[in-house]
């Protein structure tokens, strides 16, 4: 099956907007496994086995806001593995898991700008009172769960320090 092929199946498939990520992604498991597309099925299948494993770890289910910080995780971690096989010169795992990513870019909600990550976190600065760096952690409290997976950690805590000490 070509590549084109797959990525027409994918932009073609129905993701109905109200249906949570995890039912998401056992749907698009299963138009995998009919597609027979390795890459979907096997980045589908280590996402999935991400979040079963943090439910287990906690001994309850992932709200929508933890399912994404998994997959903003495992989005990192394939961008980092495309920096070390860059050093090592492995263009076929470069390949590989550039297509990991487009799969795994579908099911994030669009990426947050600079500048309405700041606005957002001089916001909830502003709204809980913090004025030094030790109220950081009050005001990560507030502002992870209203990001939800549109920008990664470490951008709001670079965002949240550098309000905070200027």
């Amino acid at each position: 099956m070509s590549q084109k092929l797959v990525l027409f199946l994918y932009e073609t498939s129905v993701i109905i907007p109200y249906m949570d990520t995890k039912t998401q992604l056992n749907n698009a498991m299963k138009d995998a496994l009919r597609a027979r597309d390795k890459v979907a099925k096997r980045t589908l299948t280590m996402v999935r086995a991400a979040i079963q494993q943090a439910e287990k770890d906690r001994r309850e289910e992932l709200d929508e806001a933890a399912v994404l910080a998994i997959l903003q995780k495992e989005l990192k971690s394939r961008q980092e593995s495309i920096a070390e096989a860059k050093k090592a010169g492995r263009d076929d795992l470069i390949a590989d898991t550039e297509a990991e990513i487009v799969v795994l870019k579908k099911y994030l909600p669009e990426a947050m700008s600079a500048e309405d990550l700041q606005a957002l976190a001089a916001e909830v600065i502003a709204e809980v009172g913090a004025s030094v760096q030790a109220d950081m952690g009050k005001v990560m409290k507030v502002l992870i769960p209203r990001v939800a997976g549109r920008a990664p950690g470490g951008d709001i805590s670079r965002v949240v320090r550098e309000l905070l000490q200027g």
